[in-house]
This record gives C-alpha cells, structure tokens and sequence, in this order.
C-alpha cells in the first residue's frame, strides 16, 4: 500500500504501456510516436509499468496507472487488465491500478468490472470515449456503469483534445465529439454516487467542464495533459475558488513528466492554500483513504 503520509502529490493520470514492440504491427507505436512528437517526449518507446514505477518512486510520488481498451474502435490490442493489476501489485508502494473496459461489451464488461475490483483490488476505471469511439452518454454504456457504480470505485474520462492522433493523417480516425464533457453530465444526474473525474482541460469545451464539475457534487476535474503554464485564465479561478476541493494533479505520463507538470504548476498563479488539495488532499478523499 501507498503511504499517503509520506509521498509529495498523487498523480491521478498516468497510462501503462506495454513493453515497446510487443505488437508493433497494430498501428500502437505510430500513435505512441506521433504523440511524443507532439509533447515533445524524451523517449524514444513508451516505459513499462516497472519502468513507470521505478520514476514516481524516485519523485516521491504516487500515481494512479491505467490502459486504454480501445481494441475494438481502433485496433490496438488490449493490455489486458488483469496484467496491469498484477505488475502494480508487484510496485503497491508507489502505483494504484485503475482498469478500463470498452462500454460495448455490455452485461460482459460489466462482469469484468465486478471481478476486478473484488479479486485484483482495482480502484477506478478508465474511460477514454475518442479513443473508444462512444457518446459518454450512450445508454449501451449503462450497464457497465451501474457496475462500477456498485463498487463505489471513481470513473474517469478523457475530455477534450490533448494531443491523442493530433497531426496524424484524418487525426488517425479519432473523433474530437465524442470527449465533450457535456455529455457526462448525463451520467452525472444517472449515477450521482460514483464519483466520476473529466480528465484534462477540456480544450475547447473549459466552460462545458467547469460548469458541470460546480453543478453535480460527485464531478471532479484532473489537470492533465496539459502544462499549467498553458491553463486558461478561468480554470486557475475556478480552481482557486469554487472547485478548490475538486481539483486533482495529474500528468498524463508518459507524454508529460510529473517534475514537468509541477515546475509550472509552481509558477502557475493558484493560491497557496489550494495547492496541497490538488496535489494530494482530494485525491485521497476520492480514493477514501485517511489523510
């Protein structure tokens, strides 16, 4: 187990890779490429998990690690999750496993959700609707929902345009309208005791995102993806002002670093009381463990 006491932030977005040419043939490492591009990311092929854990250990901080299931909308294979859980397992004092599950599986995906959080110790879930090719909103994904709904365990998804196909020929098939985070509003209002987390500024849609996150109580916002030296001038209000106890740190690493994030965030105009609820306070009490 993470000691909470003892770790400097909680970085709440962070993407497990597998090892670097396991299925070179899927299209996975084009993605991966053009996206280091675009963040102009130091490596040359994407950390495994323990590669992954071995850095957060030495920067002191905990980090939430998730795949993407966007097998059946793109073709990348499925880092299966039960793999990510038992790599995280092997590094618990650093890493907190969150699963993803494409909602199309249905009655099928929500099986798997139950199953993970009771035998693999799974503490949130990752959804990624671009990537996964659905409406946040569309009924199919209630049952997998109610699912994780039923296990208290928090739903994150990616919102807005941070760089994922960015460049590549028809933006690599990815639609843009699948990630505003008007459509989780929705969700919201259906399932108003899971906690759920709109990843990134939500580029273009910042209004849509804030406007939810004051209006539904379980609506939280992670900064990742983006450096803070970039965050638009209303999100640093609503931050430092009425959403100060629901704004999470995140990274997206491997694209952007945690020491990265957090020298900006350092410059960055948020108040001084504010910055230790987003670097670790609400993350904890999202993930209910004692401050």
């Amino acid at each position: 187990m993470v000691d909470f006491s003892k770790v400097r932030a909680i970085d709440f977005h962070t993407h497990a890779e597998e090892p670097c040419g396991c299925h070179a043939d899927d299209g996975y490492d084009d993605l991966q490429s053009a996206m280091a591009k675009y963040f102009g990311a130091p490596w040359s092929h994407p950390p495994t998990i323990p590669q992954t854990a071995a850095h957060f250990r030495e920067q002191n901080i905990a980090a939430v690690i998730f795949p993407v299931d966007a097998e059946r909308e793109t073709g990348y294979r499925r880092y299966r999750n039960e793999e990510v859980a038992e790599l995280a397992a092997e590094h618990a004092d650093i890493l907190i496993p969150f699963a993803s599950i494409d909602p199309h599986k249905g009655k099928m995906g929500a099986r798997e959700a139950r199953r993970l959080v009771a035998e693999y110790g799974v503490q949130g879930f990752k959804f990624h609707p671009t990537m996964q090719g659905f409406f946040p909103n569309d009924r199919l994904a209630w049952p997998l929902y109610e699912a994780i709904a039923e296990t208290g365990k928090p739903a994150l998804f990616h919102t807005g345009q941070t760089g994922v196909g960015s460049g590549m020929r028809g933006g690599n098939g990815m639609r843009l309208k699948y990630s505003n985070p008007m459509y989780i509003d929705d969700v919201a209002v259906d399932f108003p005791d899971m906690p759920i987390i709109l990843a990134h500024p939500s580029f273009p849609w910042q209004e849509e995102a804030l406007a939810v996150a004051t209006h539904k109580p379980n609506v939280y916002i992670d900064l990742s993806g983006w450096s803070p030296k970039y965050f638009p001038e209303i999100l640093i209000r609503y931050a430092n002002t009425l959403l100060k106890d629901k704004m999470l740190f995140g990274s997206d690493w491997p694209m952007i670093s945690p020491g990265k994030w957090l020298d900006a965030f350092d410059k960055a105009p948020f108040r001084d009381e504010v910055r230790p609820l987003i670097l670790k306070e609400n993350a904890m009490r999202l993930l209910g463990v004692a401050a």
